[in-house]
């Protein structure tokens, strides 16, 4: 199976992604909400270097901006305080426009995959409910609001033209929730000479769980995006749905890849907890053809050990899987 690491300043060297390569990464994820393709030109010439000198043919997922809600560029990281209030806009946290219309009493506002959650109270103005230090460009969610932004952005489509140049073999398109959507990256893909290229579908939102059914024939691979989905419902449902849609895509014979949070801890750690160990070792046993890491090789302080601890538990699930 693949085991992905995320390319950040964390594991930027030369010698981290050759240490990340021997400890058992088979591919890597891209980013692209935080910098275009073309940018990372150095970062990509390092990568293939260091999967060369390992004797590995390294996969490149690039990770596309899509309809994804995010703040944006802040100054310096704010640091939100429970109980305390925030203005919402351009004088206070800058939220995309298509957000504004649903800033109404009492719509809640989750920020950076739900780590810190605010509640409108008035113009321009909401509650601090969970609180905690928030930075650029992390993702904002709205329970219960109806917004459908266009699947692609003009950066995305930029992206994908620079894609055959810099060697990349996948492309995950967020927030899918019809199969129009991954129709519309296909179409681009094509036009950019990438039909090669395979087309990975997360699925973070309910309109994309509840027609999975429809979105399985057009995508090469499912993705199990659990930060976002974990918004989109109840906490304590997403591990039902996630078996759900692991289901599916079994009956289905389509490959499916687990993200989020597998080694959250290993971003401080150099040991993960017991919990992140099983959960890794679950979604192998329900049949995972990739497990990815996020944070934790990005900009977490063991981007190695998170390797090595990803890769050696997908193992030791393959091997009881085997017998």
């Amino acid at each position: 199976m693949d085991i992905y690491g995320t390319l950040g300043p964390a594991c930027g060297d030369a010698e981290t992604l050759e240490a990340m390569f021997r400890a058992g990464m088979t591919g890597v994820r891209l980013n692209l909400s935080h910098v275009a393709l073309r940018d990372a030109a150095d970062q990509i010439r390092r990568l293939h270097a260091a999967a060369d000198r390992c004797g590995v043919r390294p996969k490149l997922l690039i990770d596309m901006q899509g309809p994804e809600l995010r703040v944006g560029p802040l100054a310096s990281p704010m640091t939100l305080l429970p109980g305390a209030t925030a203005a919402l806009g351009p004088h206070g946290i800058p939220l995309p426009t298509s957000v504004l219309p649903w800033l109404r009493h009492g719509q809640e506002l989750l920020l950076d995959d739900g780590r810190l959650l605010l509640k409108v109270i008035g113009p321009a103005t909401a509650l601090v409910v969970r609180g905690g230090v928030l930075e650029s460009r992390k993702s904002v969610a709205l329970p219960g609001a109806d917004i459908f932004p266009p699947p692609m952005t003009e950066a995305d489509r930029r992206n994908l033209r620079d894609a055959a140049g810099c060697g990349v073999t996948g492309v995950m398109q967020p927030f899918v929730r019809c199969p129009e959507d991954l129709r519309t990256v296909r179409e681009e893909l094509d036009r950019a000479g990438c039909a090669h290229v395979r087309l990975f579908a997360k699925i973070e939102n309910m309109a994309g769980a509840e027609r999975l059914p429809e979105l399985l024939p057009a995508a090469d691979e499912i993705v199990i995006a659990r930060g976002d989905l974990g918004n989109a419902l109840p906490l304590w449902e997403l591990p039902a749905l996630q078996k759900r849609i692991a289901a599916q895509c079994r009956a289905a014979g389509r490959p499916f890849m687990v993200v989020t949070q597998m080694l959250a801890s290993m971003e401080r750690s150099p040991v993960p907890t017991r919990a992140e160990v099983s959960d890794v070792f679950n979604a192998v046993l329900d049949g995972a053809a990739s497990v990815m890491v996020t944070g934790e090789t990005a900009v977490g302080k063991y981007p190695v050990e998170v390797i090595r601890y990803l890769a050696n538990t997908a193992r030791e699930a393959e091997r009881f899987l085997e017998g």
